[in-house]
């Protein structure tokens, strides 16, 4: 006869195994959901360059010279010329409406001036509230229209007089030479969904205990120990998510060929203590508590906004006080930092040792303070668990109003709901942007290797250090000695100044100057980049014009000898480039859906609890339907208020659309929202269940949208399918009206896709709640 399991972790463990096993939401929880999340990330991300970015021209001159500009930026790598404006009001239509990411100008009669040396210009307007396309539309057109014109250009010595030569920057792009965009974030954005799908399987897991499991059974299968208790419980969730994170990374390095650089064993040591930390998160939370869904709520409060904190999006050196410090109390910015250093630098061992020891202290006190907490709630008699009392009201009178009424009376009735819809807006208002605040990125520390030793190359160092991007904080005397800096993150870029470049100026030569730059975090590189190329053309204009007035003819004739085309690139609806601007409009969106999503669909988890079948039946008819969603409309409105004209002129975003087309936008967001929320929530029976299915969407979804990552780079069919979400099309929508001053004119695809949304999901909740009734009348009868 076989002898009893002995009580200990071993016990505790398979316990857990048994019940996940039984527990089908357990089971998609920790398997499905992270699966389901890489996959759509790992497509998203799959075109390493963004390419095709849709630009549309407006050339008045028509002439053989303005052709060839629009034949070059037509065969730009980057770029496409999707149509050809007959004016600006026709082009700026179509930048609002989305049709095109920028807008490039030929003016009339620009072959003569060209011819005449009058310096004629060509003006380029890009979308830089949609930040990456935006910048990168830019770019690609800049290069395209730059080699058009070395095509075209004269000799410097033309007409017998001297020319001095100019700097060239050449760039040495280090660690992430191809500027592969899945390189950067398919591995860094990853770790940031699984963090959160750790925490709330943990939650979910010990919280069980309190809700419809047993916390005594618990312990008595560790043997009274609360140690043995938690580690049991714990362990094969973390085996589970070690798995995981192997496997993606291996992924990530074989199938997308993305290349590690560093020390394998300090990134898989990292990597368990991420887990461990979200996992000791989760539970502590959830024993805190002592009831299951307000744990989940706030374990999706603390985790769902770490992905700023992280400093992957935007790097923690531009931050303010409070997001550093905010960030400083998360794991998940401690492991980025590793995985950044590890991963992507390959740098020594030794530079990651402040942040791993950082990431175990965390772990080791969110662990301890978990096993603290287990060990004062075994000391005490557990509660014997209290079901959820039936509804209040057994009746419901008909009629849409009435409907209203009784879903006015649930929310403010229940807690959870109550603060999912209503309160947790604010607290991500106010927590969310603070990362982001800083904006633009001011004074990047840089090195500067001056091998020169001349008046050119002093007056170069001056203007870099004066320019707003970068800052001058080395100066070495060797590459080598900069490059160490690099190594320490003391710097992020070398400016080297070779010998002989001040002769090769003044000789008539073009002196090149090296700029290595680190790619890790794109944003520094680009600001980087651009303080560097800055600082470089004004001390070449300088160099050209010295000894001449600046309105003079001399002045004039060495412009026109280096740049014979005046080339004006004007950013749109974010002139500063602020990210706040950029990032946080469109996800204050994405909070309202995940929000009121989730608090609409907890709901019909909560009438099953308290009403069963008949509690389901009483909001699954037609006329409760609608009700129910103007109920979710009128309490949606103070977040949407706040989020859409508050918030923005708090901080300082632009805010161009007319109060009128917001409204009308909103309208068909929040009904097809909260349709889709009653649709799936017919088949919930726990308030939790919404939380746990909807939580880890938000993430992905906002890289579907085409804001911060081009729909161009976007695989079509996903496209298409993120388009069931109504935060596609009201993201896109209201942030061209509200920042862009697009009408709804503009917007009419957007505005028309989300009355589709409405309707069809309105008509999915009755016909699905029709035949649910139908199906439990005929089992009653």
């Amino acid at each position: 006869m076989r002898a009893p399991p002995q009580p200990g972790i071993l016990l505790v463990a398979t316990r857990e195994l048994r019940w996940m096993r039984r527990d089908r939401l357990a089971l998609l929880l920790t398997i499905g959901v992270p699966i389901i999340a890489f996959t759509i990330l790992a497509i998203t991300f799959g075109n390493a360059v963004i390419r095709n970015l849709r630009v549309t021209v407006v050339d008045s001159d028509r002439s053989p010279t303005s052709m060839i500009y629009v034949q070059a930026v037509a065969s730009a790598p980057g770029v496409t010329v999707s149509e050809r404006s007959g004016d600006m009001t026709s082009a700026m239509h179509a930048i609002r409406s989305g049709e095109a990411i920028a807008a490039i100008y030929i003016p009339e009669n620009f072959e003569r001036d060209l011819v005449a040396r009058k310096r004629p210009q060509i003006v380029v307007l890009y979308n830089r509230q949609y930040f990456t396309p935006g910048n990168s539309a830019s770019a690609a057109i800049s290069s395209a229209i730059a080699t058009a014109t070395a095509t075209l250009s004269t000799p410097s010595g033309a007409n017998g007089t001297f020319a001095p030569g100019s700097l060239v920057v050449e760039q040495y792009v280090l660690t992430n030479p191809e500027l592969n965009y899945a390189q950067f974030l398919l591995r860094a954005v990853l770790p940031t969904v699984l963090h959160v799908i750790v925490a709330i399987a943990a939650g979910y897991s010990v919280g069980s205990e309190f809700s419809r499991r047993s916390v005594r059974g618990w312990l008595k299968a560790a043997g009274g120990s609360p140690l043995a208790a938690l580690v049991g419980k714990l362990a094969p969730l973390f085996a589970i998510f070690v798995i995981m994170m192997i496997v993606e990374a291996g992924i990530i390095h074989g199938l997308y060929q993305v290349p590690f650089r560093g020390d394998a064993l300090l990134m898989g040591a990292a990597a368990c203590l991420l887990v461990i930390a979200y996992l000791s998160l989760g539970s502590l939370l959830q024993l805190l508590a002592g009831d299951l869904a307000l744990g989940l709520s706030l374990t999706a409060l603390f985790c769902n906004p770490a992905f700023g904190f992280a400093g992957v999006g935007f790097p923690v050196l531009a931050m303010n006080g409070f997001a550093r410090f905010w960030g400083a109390l998360l794991p998940l910015r401690w492991y980025v930092q590793i995985l950044f250093d590890q991963a992507v630098r390959g740098l020594p061992t030794a530079v990651s040792a402040q942040p791993f020891m950082i990431l175990g202290a965390l772990a080791s006190l969110l662990f301890g303070l978990s096993w603290w907490r287990l060990h004062a709630i075994a000391r005490k008699t557990p509660a014997p668990v209290v079901d959820h009392l039936p509804m209040t009201s057994s009746y419901q009178a008909p009629g849409v109003g009435a409907a209203m009424v009784a879903e006015f009376r649930r929310i403010l009735n229940d807690r959870g709901v109550f603060g999912l819809i209503l309160i947790a807006p604010v607290i991500y208002g106010l927590l969310y942007p603070q990362p982001y605040l800083g904006q633009v990125l001011r004074g990047i520390p840089i090195a500067v290797v001056d091998q020169d030793h001349t008046e050119l190359s002093r007056r170069l160092v001056q203007t870099v250090n004066a320019d707003e991007a970068v800052s001058v904080a080395v100066r070495a005397d060797t590459l080598a000695d900069a490059q160490a800096a690099l190594a320490r993150r003391q710097v992020f870029a070398i400016l080297e100044i070779p010998e002989r470049t001040e002769r090769e100026v003044l000789k008539g030569n073009q002196a090149r100057l090296a700029a290595y730059v680190d790619s890790a975090y794109f944003l520094l590189y680009n600001r980087t980049l651009q303080g560097i190329s800055e600082a470089s053309n004004e001390v070449t204009e300088e160099v050209a014009t010295r000894g001449a007035r600046i309105d003079g003819s001399l002045a004039h004739a060495a412009l026109i000898r280096n740049a014979p085309v005046d080339l004006l690139v004007q950013p749109l609806f974010n002139p500063t480039g602020g990210y706040a601007s950029y990032v946080v409009p469109a996800a204050f969106v994405l909070i309202l859906q995940q929000t009121l999503l989730l608090g609409a669909a907890t709901l019909g988890g909560v009438t099953f609890e308290q009403g069963g079948i008949q509690g389901r039946r009483r909001r699954a008819n037609a006329r409760a339907i609608v009700g129910q969603a103007l109920a979710h409309l009128c309490l949606a409105m103070p977040g949407i208020a706040l989020y859409l004209i508050i918030l923005p002129r708090v901080y300082g975003f632009s805010t161009l659309g007319g109060l009128l087309d917001l409204f009308l936008m909103v309208l068909p967001f929040v009904l097809s929202v909260s349709f889709l929320a009653q649709f799936v929530s017919l088949w919930f029976k726990r308030r939790e269940t919404a939380v746990i299915l909807f939580i880890a969407v938000s993430l992905p979804l906002f890289f579907l949208v085409g804001v911060s990552w081009p729909v161009e780079a976007i695989p079509e069919f996903l496209r298409s399918a993120s388009r069931l979400f109504p935060s596609t099309s009201a993201i896109d929508g209201l942030v061209r009206i509200n920042q862009m001053g697009a009408t709804l004119h503009d917007v009419s695809r957007d505005w028309a896709a989300l009355w589709i949304l409405a309707g069809v999901y309105g008509l999915l909740a009755i016909v699905a709640a029709n035949l649910l009734n139908r199906v439990e009348i005929r089992r009653e009868h």
